[in-house]
């Protein structure tokens, strides 16, 4: 019996979502540590982890890139209401390469130039990202139900 889209999309999703929660949790392990900068890359991972997981549960073979601008865009092409999240996600954007790499800082050291309110920050915009990809995957799963229903009556 073949795999309904909801199931496929579990497969699929499933994992990324799930490493996108262990990133937040040691984002936040990490930020109470005073470690802010790895934090905040933690934090623009998850939102990735979690934006992938979308764009793989709607069929995409690869996803490629880390910006999260252009994940979500990727993401709007399939449903427009990520647009809704892209301001917020782009925001996490400059944790990619800003809070490891020294040459991404004029004159800074990331570890140096991170503190707690950017990590909290951080992990705000991140859980946001999170909650709105769940609650688009939960909404595939509801229409995926109501057309297996509709399929059964008719």
């Amino acid at each position: 019996m073949a795999e309904d889209a909801a199931a496929t999309a579990d497969r699929v999703a499933g994992p990324w979502l799930t490493q996108a929660d262990y990133d937040l949790a040691d984002a936040e392990f990490v930020a109470v540590a005073g470690r802010h900068a790895l934090a905040c890359f933690l934090c623009h991972q998850a939102a990735e982890k979690a934006v992938t997981a979308y764009l793989l549960a709607r069929g995409a073979e690869r996803v490629w890139g880390h910006a999260l601008a252009d994940l979500c865009e990727d993401a709007m092409a399939l449903d427009p209401s990520f647009d809704l999240v892209k301001s917020v996600a782009v925001l996490l954007d400059k944790h990619h390469l800003g809070a490891r790499y020294p040459s991404a800082l004029p004159g800074g050291v990331p570890s140096e130039a991170h503190d707690h309110h950017d990590s909290a920050r951080a992990h705000e915009l991140a859980r946001h990202v999170r909650a709105f990809v769940r609650a688009r995957l939960a909404e595939l799963h509801s229409s995926s139900a109501s057309a297996r229903e509709a399929t059964d009556r008719g």
